[in-house]
């Protein structure tokens, strides 16, 4: 029987702007379950949670203090298995972000003695008193912190106030493991493994060779910037533990792993084609590397074909936007005819790439990147890091249900960041009554690529064609569908020879072997045969 995450298509929501119950200004568990049946009608397969659990919010919940409680801020247990339910009721599976490789606090701080004094990465000065590598934090500065009661520094990849578990220490290991168990024996349907390669540092502490500067684009093209940070991720004892947390999975029916890859360029495809390998690792995984501002043919066949022969037998996870990166409608805006023709060629395109399919909550609206005045910002950590970007609230405010409602529906209260007139025009109660909207539109296409057997398990075949399209062949034992997308601006014409027909929803026209795609157009070309398609 083939697993349902092999064709899913996954929903992130971001909990703080989802929805709010209680007049707080801030989405919740309860909110969650109220537009449940609205994420049910998208046709998508499964929805994944952005942190919900115990945090000082340091960093919006990817700072855990409790792995086994839902923050107060979204609700309580009871909450959460309310919301399950409902969702495994409405056929929607669910998994959590689980952020293992740090924490809130530093636990073994109080001395060098205590039972978790080595449950965190902990090192001694350099004689001039100095860290004892040149590690690189990615919010900026050094990745090590010092404490003057141990007299020692301890590490952090990201935000000081999240420092790194050792996972050189068994017992944190076993520790982690109970915790994955605690939610599947809950009912949890799997896990969004956060930054999946950062869980071991090196052992022997060596410093990194040279890092390039990150200049003021570096959001844009490496969210966490310092390629040669090398020494504090992508260590070989990764996949020992990956392979413990899977034989824990396999232990329980049709759960599911999707890891992070906190990467960019080839080596993120490389790692997800490693972590996927075989049957024993993740299930899938997925990187940044179509989330920044590349845009072009050759780059979209790169990630796709380098992930395939890295991996033949692994899954990648595609996804165009998250909660850390610019909304991709504004993102490429530069190579748009307008902001609705970006969004329907980038679901079009999205849907049709072999393997499970991510989306982020308003795409579907074909929503945009907010733009944000300085004091209304709350991501200043990024703002810090991230000279002239300002930080990751733009693709994070709150989703709009109701263009005639305070705050859109979300909330009766103040919002936690700012619900702004060009967000509410693409309102959900607009474009349910509006024919052709993008959300119907997503619908269509999310429905097609379910009910097309070579949309859901057609291997691909790349067609060979000038810039800017990209064309490929998707193609089962007895039917092949190829598609098409045109990336510019720019209306472009190609010659077809064979028997075909248009299907599913498109843009383009086909008459007498043309097939004509407007600037942002795509086609679908169901066909029994071999066909040829030239410029």
């Amino acid at each position: 029987m083939r697993e349902w995450w092999r064709d899913a298509v996954i929903y992130q929501i971001y909990p703080r702007s989802f929805q709010d119950s209680t007049g707080d200004g801030v989405g919740d568990l309860n909110g969650i379950t109220r537009r449940l049946d609205y994420v049910a009608s998208l046709g998508v397969d499964c929805i994944w949670l952005s942190p919900i659990f115990t945090s000082p919010q340091a960093d919006m919940g990817y700072d855990v203090s409790d792995y086994t409680d839902i923050d107060p801020l979204f609700g309580s247990l009871e909450d959460f298995d309310r919301m399950l339910a409902k969702a495994h009721d409405l056929g929607l599976k669910v998994i959590t972000d689980q952020v293992l490789s740090h924490t809130s606090d530093v636990e073994s701080r109080k001395d060098r003695t205590n039972p978790k004094a080595d449950w965190y990465v902990w090192a001694d000065p350099k004689p001039d008193g100095s860290p004892t590598t040149n590690w690189h934090s990615h919010f900026g500065g050094p990745a090590w912190e010092f404490d003057a009661v141990r007299g020692q520094y301890y590490l952090h990849n990201f935000l000081a106030q999240q420092p790194d578990l050792n996972f050189h220490n068994p017992d944190v290991v076993d520790a982690i493991l109970e915790t994955a168990k605690f939610w599947l024996d809950r009912g949890l349907d799997g896990f969004r493994l956060d930054t999946v390669n950062y869980y071991f540092h090196d052992k022997n502490l060596r410093s990194n060779p040279a890092a390039k500067s990150a200049g003021p684009q570096v959001m844009a093209t490496d969210l966490y910037g310092m390629q040669n940070n090398i020494h504090n991720k992508n260590q070989p004892e990764n996949i020992a533990f990956l392979e413990r947390l899977r034989a824990l999975c396999d232990r329980y029916d049709d759960i599911m792993m999707v890891g992070e890859v906190g990467d960019m360029g080839q080596r993120s495809i490389d790692l997800m084609a490693e972590y996927t390998s075989g049957t024993k690792r993740l299930h899938m995984a997925y990187s940044f590397a179509m989330l920044g501002p590349d845009f072009s043919p050759a780059h979209f066949r790169r990630c796709i074909e380098g992930f395939q022969k890295g991996a033949p037998d692994g899954q990648p996870e595609w996804s165009f936007s998250n909660h850390d990166v610019p909304r991709h409608v504004t993102r490429w805006g530069a190579h748009a005819v307008s902001d609705d023709a970006m969004a329907r060629l980038a679901c079009a395109m999205l849907m049709s790439f072999e393997g499970t399919i991510g989306i982020y909550q308003g795409e579907e609206l074909g929503q945009t990147e907010t733009v944000m005045e300085f004091h209304e910002l709350t991501d200043l950590q990024a703002i810090r890091f991230w000279p002239g970007i300002k930080g990751r609230d733009g693709c994070r405010t709150p989703m709009v249900w109701d263009h005639t409602a305070p705050s859109a529906g979300f909330t009766t209260g103040t919002p936690w960041l700012p619900v702004k007139p060009p967000q509410v025009e693409n309102a959900v109660d607009l474009q349910e009554g509006q024919a052709g909207s993008i959300l119907r539109f997503y619908r269509d296409v999310i429905a097609f690529r379910k009910t097309n057997p070579c949309m859901t398990r057609g291997k691909t075949a790349w067609i060979k064609t000038p810039d800017p399209v990209l064309a490929f062949t998707r193609s089962t034992d007895d039917a092949h569908l190829t598609c098409i997308f045109n990336l510019s601006t720019t209306p472009v014409t190609l010659k077809l020879t064979g028997a075909v027909d248009l299907t599913g929803p498109h843009s383009g026209t086909l008459a007498k072997g043309k097939l004509t795609l407007p600037g942002n157009g795509f086609a679908f070309l169901d066909h029994s045969d071999a066909i040829k398609l030239r410029a």
